[in-house]
């Protein structure tokens, strides 16, 4: 799924993210300066892979196996009762 939604990127950018709530926790304990930046790049690095996981999903175009684009204008003027019209005739 990772390979056909192209989300390599997000994956690496919420690992990155992960590691660095990480890093700042422990600089933290061990009252290092400059946790607040690690913490506040970690929180960046979370956001933007979120945003990167959502952007197929928003932008997604209908495709069928072979990867070509579908039509998704209705045949009919209205599909709803030619439907209807087939399950009553079976």
């Amino acid at each position: 799924m990772l390979k056909t939604l192209k989300l390599k990127k997000a994956v690496i950018a919420i690992v990155l993210g992960v590691a660095a709530l990480i890093v700042a926790k422990l600089m933290e304990a061990y009252r290092v300066s400059g946790h607040q930046f690690v913490l506040a790049m970690s929180g960046v690095l979370l956001i933007l892979g979120s945003l990167i996981f959502l952007y197929p999903i928003i932008f997604a175009k209908k495709a069928d196996r072979d990867g070509k684009h579908v039509e998704l204008k209705p045949v009919a003027k209205d599909p709803v009762e030619s439907v209807e019209a087939e399950g009553i005739a079976s």
